[in-house]
């Protein structure tokens, strides 16, 4: 493991905040007093509290307004008791930090003005710096003080996702586009995914820098890939972001949609914990990612929208699918849906509390 000594004094995982939280440890394969349980894009999205304070403001524009970050990162983490707080902020914001002219629209998601197709494009990537996201790490260092024993994960998108969302110019089926870009012209694709890795690996850096106690990689989209055109084309940059932070002590999450064919090349790429989507039982992702490998997953959101009863019976699945894992994160296969009902949400963190407590 990393020096802890590698950290700003102050922070939660050097100061012993965090170091000893559920997440932390099953990160680490090392033993818990019940199996952590977070979700993705909890921040948000389902909670009435959530819609009302982001009422008027939009996706982006909260993203950059401190307060605002703070109180939508806390809300489930007040409501559920979960064992870890997900940043509130989107994957493209650091491609807006770095000046690219997009937006995020309601209904279809990231939307790029002028989409990138040549080399020259890759011109309108610079690096980026603290300045540029200068309130959004103020809010880092603000959760870091709320939340106590509570470890923050810090998050970014993956070079493939975000490439794909330049290429195509918004969210796309099939990324025909970005998949042409990558067999017919290698060098630019292999340029444009070094300069997003470049990106990514410094914004988890400072978000580490300003508290997080662990990051997770988003790669959304990668799962349209063959794993022989990942092995060629993705993985040594996704490898490079998470390497960025390789000299911290915190724990290193690897999620992608679709990815059940990647998922141990995913681990290979640096990932400390590997998260599994819905279509691959947690034993079976076991034996694919290999020994000694925690994982993160897997319950299926739209379960959420069952009966009580059915849903028990889905977390208890999970949780003896994992029975056997050096380290489990219990958390969803995706998102959370836009419509689930939040009490459903406290009721599976509450069983998998109490069915793992030891």
């Amino acid at each position: 493991m990393p020096p802890v000594t590698a950290l700003p004094e102050g922070h939660p995982l050097r100061t012993g905040r965090t170091s000893t939280s559920p997440l932390v440890l099953a990160a680490r394969c090392e033993p818990v007093p019940h199996t952590p349980v977070w979700f993705m894009r909890q921040a948000g999205r389902s909670l009435p509290e959530y819609r009302a304070v982001r009422a008027g403001t939009s996706m982006l524009e909260a993203c950059w307004t401190t307060d605002l970050v703070v109180e939508v990162t806390l809300q489930p983490v007040r409501r559920y008791g979960v064992d870890a707080a997900i940043f509130f902020s989107d994957i493209v914001v650091p491609l807006r930090a770095v000046g690219i002219d997009l937006d995020i629209v309601p209904g279809v998601g990231p939307v790029v003005a002028e989409p990138f197709r040549t080399a020259a494009d890759l011109e309108r990537l610079r690096e980026l710096s603290a300045e540029d996201v200068a309130p959004i790490l103020a809010a880092v260092g603000a959760l870091t003080d709320e939340l106590g024993t509570t470890p923050l994960i810090g998050f970014a998108g993956a070079p493939f996702t975000l490439a794909s969302y330049l290429v195509e110019g918004g969210p796309s089926r099939d990324h025909a586009r970005t998949k042409a870009l990558m067999l017919e012209a290698p060098d630019v694709w292999d340029a444009l995914l070094a300069r997003l890795a470049r990106i990514t690996g410094e914004f988890l850096r400072l978000q580490v820098l300003a508290g997080a106690s662990a990051v997770q990689l988003f790669d959304s989209w990668v799962g349209a890939l063959s794993a022989r055109d990942y092995r060629a084309s993705v993985q040594r940059h996704s490898a490079d972001v998470l390497a960025s932070v390789a000299g911290f002590p915190v724990p290193r999450i690897h999620f992608g949609v679709g990815t059940g064919e990647l998922l141990s090349e995913m681990r290979a790429a640096g990932a400390d914990v590997v998260g599994v989507d819905v279509r691959v039982p947690l034993d079976e992702a076991a034996r694919r990612v290999g020994a000694g490998t925690a994982l993160q997953g897997n319950l299926d959101p739209a379960a959420l929208f069952a009966g009580p009863e059915a849903v028990a019976a889905q977390v208890d699945r999970v949780l003896a699918d994992a029975r056997d894992l050096p380290g489990h994160i219990f958390n969803l296969g995706h998102g959370v849906l836009p419509d689930t009902d939040p009490d459903a949400l406290a009721r599976v963190v509450d069983r998998v509390h109490a069915r793992t407590a030891h």
